[in-house]
């Protein structure tokens, strides 16, 4: 059987969903038994995600084979359960990049370079690359940003000449668009919609499905009109209300039959879809027993993408103790300016200090990790977070004055945290980092190896600094375990505190590998140790 293609875009305006419906979609295809390949095709000049600030685009997802990539593939792996890859994520500066080097090594035998063929033929050629790579039955690609953005017109146009290379059965486009209400009665609107359409056409595309983003149910009648208007059959007219949780998002695509029509669409194997195992993580998600608070201290807390996968591996460990998690984002900025920053913790069941980079706000985390540390507050460090846990140890149990990273000191007495030799000789910043997916040696009997239950394990990394080897004893002459290391014991991968009830940090990034119906198992541990300790206040 041939790949399919499916192509995402949206219309009218730009946050409406693309992700998670693209996501959901993947969901229902997975269910019914299809292997699927997400691509996520970006319009920025950026090479990838690497450099981006996060108050501007959000979290950088990292991939086992060390992409740094768009939120939204996050949001691919969590819901497909898939893993992805560097081909996974096509952008502008990608393909610009593949295309000079092509030009300036003679490839294209002294032809003038264009945009038709040149970049639309890289475009098709990385799109088509993924899905020979992962065997897929189904491609699914989100184009970025909005139909009418002048950066997105070449993939829009490699995704319009790939259905005359495929051909109409092996290819479909799926439009993402509003629906708004105005005025004071709620008047529904379906304006919106037919010109993000109208301007889909004006490009050469004709949307096979439209899903209708809405506050209020469509009725038959707007949803007739749609139809009408757009040349789109009724029964392809899904309407997406907004839900409880982002997770009951591909539960309401089936019941609208979007599963079935786009399978029937695309000639695959007629299949039901058997959606009961995600409908019980919604039911636990939507019928928690119980809740407990989180706070999360980091440096990009006002943009609440800068840690979206660590949000969501939240929410994922709740579900197993069917418990709401609900989470208070700190800046760690104002547990400096605070006059008691515990005050800024009160009533709070577990802390999660965060990843970042650079100076500001790390003294901040490194209060957050005291107040945890001395009054027991179940706590989980996640890279800089384990670093600003091994400085806080260093300096207030240790007896280390001054202990600090060489990233924020680099004439620091004790420099706990230091540059990864081989990072010395770095210049560049993008895609220098230790990145992707490396393994690490659980010590026996330890609260690492107690929560993963083996002694091996894979997680995925970004980072430049580590632990400085030369401090290891001293840690853990003064009760800091070393849990977790590299195979070859040159790097730290793990810390805890045994005599604390729940004290871990980790250098990777864990919340990259949480799923809705598999808790990552050091969140699960923090909010199973968080309602631990709420039950025992009460």
């Amino acid at each position: 059987m041939a790949t399919k293609y499916i192509f995402v875009t949206g219309g009218v305006v730009s946050g409406i969903g693309k992700g998670v419906a693209t996501a959901s979609l993947g969901r229902l295809l997975r269910n019914r038994g299809f292997t699927v390949a997400p691509i996520k095709l970006d319009p920025y000049i950026n090479v990838d995600a690497g450099t981006m600030n996060p108050y501007q685009h959000g979290e950088v997802f990292v991939t086992d084979d060390g992409a740094e990539t768009d939120l939204d593939l996050g949001h691919y792996e969590r819901f497909m359960d898939v893993n992805c890859s560097k081909g996974s994520s096509i952008t502008t500066g990608k393909v610009y990049k593949n295309v000079i080097e092509a030009e300036r090594r003679g490839d294209y035998l002294g032809g003038t370079v264009q945009v038709i063929p040149h970049v639309t033929n890289e475009i098709k050629k990385l799109a088509k690359l993924v899905a020979t790579e992962q065997e897929a039955d189904v491609v699914i690609a989100e184009i970025g940003g909005t139909v009418g953005d002048i950066e997105s017109l070449p993939f829009l146009e490699a995704i319009r000449q790939m259905r005359t290379d495929l051909g109409y059965e092996n290819t479909m486009y799926v439009h993402v668009t509003m629906v708004p209400t105005v005025g004071p009665w709620h008047e529904v609107k379906t304006k919106p919609t037919q010109h993000s359409v109208y301007k889909l056409r004006e490009i050469g595309i004709a949307p096979d499905v439209l899903i209708c983003r809405c506050e209020v149910p469509m009725s038959d009648e707007v949803i007739d009109k749609i139809s009408l208007f757009c040349g789109v059959p009724t029964e392809a007219v899904i309407q997406s209300q907004n839900v409880d949780t982002i997770y009951e998002v591909p539960l309401w695509y089936e019941e609208k039959g979007l599963g079935d029509f786009v399978s029937k669409r695309l000639g695959l194997e007629q299949r039901k879809g058997n959606m009961e195992e995600w409908a019980v993580l919604v039911d636990a998600l939507k019928n928690p027993v119980t809740d407990v608070t989180i706070a999360v201290v980091g440096k990009y807390t006002s943009n609440g993408d800068a840690y979206k996968s660590i949000a969501e591996a939240l929410i994922h460990a709740g579900i197993p103790h069917k418990a709401a998690v609900n989470i208070r984002w700190i800046e760690s900025d104002e547990l400096e300016k605070a006059g008691k920053p515990s005050e800024l913790l009160e009533g709070v069941d577990g802390l999660v200090v965060g990843p970042g980079f650079g100076l500001r706000g790390i003294e901040g985390k490194i209060e957050a990790i005291k107040i945890a540390r001395e009054t027991g507050m179940p706590f989980f460090g996640i890279c800089l977070g384990m670093q600003m846990a091994v400085i806080e140890y260093a300096r207030n149990v240790c007896g280390l004055e001054g202990a600090n990273s060489e990233e924020m000191n680099e004439e620091a007495p004790y420099p706990v945290v230091h540059l990864l030799p081989e990072q010395k000789s770095v210049k560049d910043k993008g895609a220098t980092m230790r990145l992707g997916s490396y393994p690490c040696n659980l010590v026996n009997n330890t609260l690492a190896h107690k929560l993963y239950g083996t002694t091996r394990i894979n997680e995925r990394h970004r980072h430049r600094f580590e632990v400085n080897n030369d401090f290891r004893e001293k840690l853990q002459q003064h009760g800091m375990h070393i849990s977790g290391v590299s195979p070859d014991y040159r790097l730290v991968e793990m810390v805890e505190v045994p005599a604390h009830p729940f004290f871990i940090a980790t250098q990777a990034h864990p919340e990259f590998k949480s799923r809705p119906n598999r808790a990552h198992p050091l969140f699960a541990g923090l909010v199973e140790a968080a309602v631990k300790a709420k039950a025992a206040v009460i």
